[in-house]
């Protein structure tokens, strides 16, 4: 029995065929052309509901559009983002090297030379002055006319002959604030090899198929915003935790942890003499200076409380000696780029910081604490507080890094930067505590 994919359509969909047959200036969706679009379609939409990555969406696509004989020899995607370290990414498809290449694009690139002078920016100024999901189209060998933008002048010279670019926007508008939980849209190029360029068929195939290729994709980009900020606000742990479903309060899980908690020596005077912006900028470097060494090694920062920062390094307890290991090598990291900070600034005539940090090591509870209506996924537990109370010894000890009798035990193996400062009172604690601090030098091992 013949599948009669244009019956087929037209059935699930009465309303739409004849005006989609008109849009695309087709006759009927019963011949082979009409058959690719359906199939197409129906492939797009079941690879979104599977939950395909972008990746997987743009790289299936083009696959597809060269088996249909479509002479596609570049495709490159784009799409603007939510999140705090990048403004938009995109995927690079190449036939020629059979690869597919993902990018990222921070921010501060808007006003980049090679992309003001790109024809996806002049899509995105064509739909911000009200175009509806504007297209582009430059028959490359025609004569220099057709190269109007740089880019195409360079892909002319590397044998391409055809170049067609398509705007679908999420929303009502391109650049106008709004919901920007999904993204604001996505941009595509496609560029063709073969003498002639494109035909008629390709093209039509790719204004059939790319609304539904987006509404696929706009799905991922949901979710690759959700995780982004979920991972920025809460930690790449934490944030991962929650959005695989870990979102019910009271919800923990108990933790063999190195806590790490660091805080600015005297803040209070530099908010108080600084203005705010400045002081915003100190944090900023400092906070910066810290996560920077914790990330190589393992190390999830938590929250940022005022001008503390509180970390963990989890571990199976065969692992702890090494653990404590990078929590140390992390520490002394951070004190030598604190340092290399404070003289750049001091140099500038900026407010300087000094830091002081306490390692300890405990079992803490580890999840969502809070109100019905608002959580915070952390650690709590009283090797939390032990920690907090170490890091206020540091000024009266002179020191920039204590450590607890039980990281010391932990680190000792193969551990011989540190030395005992004898026991000290700790506030809300019962007994006396040995502290231990990295050996003169120790925290600066250039010295």
């Amino acid at each position: 029995m013949q599948n009669d994919t244009g019956s087929q359509y037209r059935a699930m969909h009465p309303d739409n065929p004849p005006d989609l047959l008109a849009d695309l200036k087709l006759q009927t969706f019963d011949d082979a052309l009409g058959r690719r679009i359906i199939e197409t379609h129906i492939w797009a939409v079941r690879e979104g509901l599977r939950g395909a990555t972008a990746y997987e969406l743009f790289d299936g696509y083009c696959q597809r559009l060269v088996l249909n004989g479509t002479p596609l020899w570049r495709a490159h995607t784009t799409m603007e983002t939510l999140h705090p370290q990048w403004n938009a990414y995109g995927y690079t498809w190449r036939r020629d090297l059979n690869a597919i290449a993902p990018e990222q694009y921070p921010h501060g690139d808007d006003d980049a030379e090679n992309w003001v002078t790109s024809p996806f920016y002049d899509l995105i100024r064509r739909a911000r002055d009200g175009e509806d999901n504007p297209s582009m189209r430059r028959r490359l060998e025609a004569g220099p006319e057709q190269r109007d933008f740089p880019v195409l002048k360079e892909f002319f010279a590397e044998g391409a002959t055809d170049y067609v670019a398509y705007l679908f926007i999420f929303g009502d508008r391109v650049g106008e604030g709004g919901d920007r939980s999904q993204g604001s849209g996505i941009i595509y190029s496609f560029t063709a090899d073969r003498k002639g360029g494109f035909a008629e068929d390709d093209t039509t195939l790719m204004q059939a198929t790319l609304p539904g290729l987006s509404l696929a994709m706009k799905a991922h980009a949901g979710h690759v915003i959700a995780s982004g900020l979920l991972g920025a606000y809460l930690g790449e742990d934490a944030g991962r935790r929650v959005h695989a479903g870990a979102i019910m309060r009271g919800s923990v899980d108990k933790l063999r942890a190195v806590i790490w908690y660091a805080d600015i020596r005297g803040f209070t005077p530099i908010s108080d003499s600084e203005p705010g912006p400045v002081v915003i900028d100190l944090l900023d470097d400092v906070f910066e200076i810290l996560a920077a060494t914790l990330r190589p090694r393992g190390g999830q920062v938590l929250k940022f409380i005022g001008d503390a920062m509180l970390a963990v390094f989890s571990f199976e307890e065969p692992d702890r000696a090494a653990t404590c290991r990078r929590a140390i090598e992390a520490a002394i990291e951070a004190t030598q780029g604190l340092a290399a900070m404070n003289k750049g600034r001091a140099e500038a005539g900026a407010p300087v910081a000094n830091v002081d940090l306490a390692l300890h090591i405990g079992e803490v509870l580890y999840g969502n604490v809070g109100a019905t209506d608002r959580l915070d996924f952390t650690v709590i537990g009283p090797a939390v507080n032990e920690a907090a109370r170490i890091e206020a010894l540091c000024e009266p000890l002179g020191r920039s890094i204590l450590v607890s009798p039980e990281f010391a035990a932990a680190a000792m193996d193969g551990e011989s930067r540190l030395e005992s400062l004898g026991r000290h009172a700790l506030r809300g604690v019962r007994e006396p505590k040995e502290i231990f601090a990295l050996e003169s030098g120790g925290e600066n091992p250039a010295v």
